[in-house]
């Protein structure tokens, strides 16, 4: 089970004009991801995704160089079974013996950024790699599962005012689902105007449908107080990144004001980011993205305290099918686990990156119980799609 050869390719996918939206990102012109292939000498491959912005859309060619010519090398001729071994000796670098022998880690200035990402696709492609191996799913090498499957939102909404009710009604008759996200925040201008597509959604809706409000980070602290005071009567079901990452204390004090449940967590890195979340009293919601905060491994971790401070789970699964094949297998087996995001704009990396697309029920996702990840890789759509 030693590791031959370890690969990763930028995958750039445009949008058609018709499919993109704008939001505080600017128009979404593309879905970009660094696809890892991880393969041993006796020819198991397994895969993981990456990304260089929490966004879908972005320049991976120094997140790609960095996987293969920089961390891979250090794990050729290794057993690619020792998952938690490679996550330390990735982290901590050449002081990677110290991190095992004391217990602690031992990081250098790659503790943040595109190295986690890195770390976060190697990860993911060697737990695929050991499912793969024992011809068994990576839940049940996490403990097992604890559904047959997830409830998911519908995550998008960025329609205008007059539009917005309309928007998220085709996700709930699409997909069945019980739950809906929209986008507010900076795009809206004031305060005032993000409010009022919140009223127009949820009088489109009805009462019955859980609404999401994500501002993406975008809210200083004083606006994100309003927020809350005037949209108290919407029963909102979380308000995802009121403030920037940056500003934890902050968050701290949004949620102390409010009693609208705080998501959080898809622009962290590592539990460490999570542990003062948690310290904090800052989150009711964890949203660690699988392909930023440390792979499978760190999940793990992140959602061991998130249960331990009584906080629920919801992965930012806006991504590709490795990555929400990777968050799905996490939340299987998590005590905190609640619900999963499900993307409703144009994410041709979801849907054709894999030859089996993830199964939505009545608003509910299928766990696979293929081994491994359970994603077989399409080498059509890869070598289209493929910046050389």
């Amino acid at each position: 089970m030693k590791i031959k050869t370890v690969k990763s390719d930028w995958i750039h996918v445009p949008i058609p004009i018709e499919q993109q939206h704008r939001s505080d990102f600017g128009v979404v012109s593309s879905f970009d991801m660094t696809l890892i292939r991880i393969e041993t000498e006796d020819g198991l491959v397994g895969h993981g995704e990456a990304k260089a912005t929490v966004a879908s859309a972005g320049d991976n060619r120094a997140l790609s160089i960095l996987i293969e010519k920089e961390l891979g090398p250090l794990l050729i001729g290794q057993d690619c079974r020792s998952i938690s071994k490679h996550w330390e000796n990735l982290y901590s670098g050449v002081r990677g013996q110290y991190a095992l022998d004391r217990g602690h880690v031992f990081p250098i200035l790659g503790r943040r950024g595109i190295t986690i990402s890195a770390i976060s696709g190697i990860d993911m492609a060697l737990w695929d790699l050991l499912g793969q191996s024992l011809n068994t799913p990576v839940w049940q090498l996490l403990g097992g599962s604890r559904h047959d499957a997830m409830p998911a939102y519908a995550s998008g909404g960025w329609a205008d005012v007059n539009n917005i009710g309309d928007q998220l009604n085709s996700y709930i008759e699409r997909g069945g689902f019980a739950a809906v996200k929209m986008r507010i925040g900076v795009a809206d201008g004031e305060v005032r105007h993000s409010v009022a597509r919140v009223a127009a959604a949820r009088e489109a809706i009805g009462p019955n449908i859980e609404l999401m409000c994500d501002a993406h980070g975008t809210y200083t602290v004083s606006e994100a107080k309003r927020f809350c005071r005037m949209t108290e009567d919407f029963n909102i079901a979380w308000f995802e990144e009121p403030v920037t990452a940056d500003d934890k204390r902050g968050l701290s004090e949004i949620r102390a004001s409010t009693d609208i449940p705080i998501a959080t967590g898809e622009n962290e890195s590592t539990r460490f980011a999570f542990r003062d979340l948690a310290e904090l009293r800052a989150a009711d919601i964890f949203q660690p993205d699988l392909a930023i905060c440390g792979g499978i491994t760190e999940a793990m971790r992140i959602s061991a305290i998130a249960s331990a401070h009584h906080i629920l789970l919801a992965p930012h699964l806006w991504g590709g099918a490795l990555m929400f094949a990777a968050g799905l297998h996490v939340c299987a087996t998590s005590p905190a686990a609640h619900i999963i995001e499900y993307s409703l704009g144009a994410n041709p990396i979801l849907f054709e990156l894999a030859e089996e697309a993830p199964v939505l029920i009545d608003g509910m996702v299928e766990i696979p119980d293929r081994p491994g990840l359970g994603v077989k890789i399409n080498y059509d759509f890869v070598k289209h799609y493929t910046v050389e």
